[in-house]
């Protein structure tokens, strides 16, 4: 039944895949190495990682960041949109959780219908299925 859903990754679970895959679980391992599944990646994760390289706390990505979206192509990855429906469910949620960059994963999840591939137990408390 997996094989039939699609997931979302978390922009730390990107990373690791890249730089770190011992990092990840093993069921997310299986999931990326899996060609029957489909992956996107948010463009709020491609916002975050750009952000926090040009604030000097991701130097690895160094030449890479210009490249972002063929790194996803060449991992057979797909970009996710930030829709306006994302955007006003990812501000309504109740949860005290204040990273937006979360909250834009939990809503494209929520409402895409994706797993959310996330090593944070926080995200767990959004009404998103996630996988770790």
């Amino acid at each position: 039944m997996e094989s039939s859903l699609s997931y979302l990754l978390d922009s730390h679970a990107l990373l690791w895949w890249w730089f770190d895959p011992d990092r990840l679980s093993g069921a997310v391992r299986s999931v990326l190495s899996g060609s029957e599944n489909q992956v996107l990646v948010s463009a709020a994760s491609l916002w975050e990682l750009s952000l926090k390289h040009h604030q000097g706390k991701l130097p690895e990505l160094g030449s890479a960041i210009a490249d972002l979206p063929g790194l996803l192509q060449a991992d057979g990855f797909e970009a996710l949109p930030i829709s306006l429906a994302h955007g006003i469910r990812a501000g309504g949620y109740s949860q005290p959780h204040r990273d937006p960059f979360d909250r834009m994963l939990a809503a494209q999840a929520e409402l895409d219908r994706l797993v959310l591939l996330t090593a944070d137990p926080q995200l767990s408390t959004f009404p998103c299925q996630t996988l770790w």
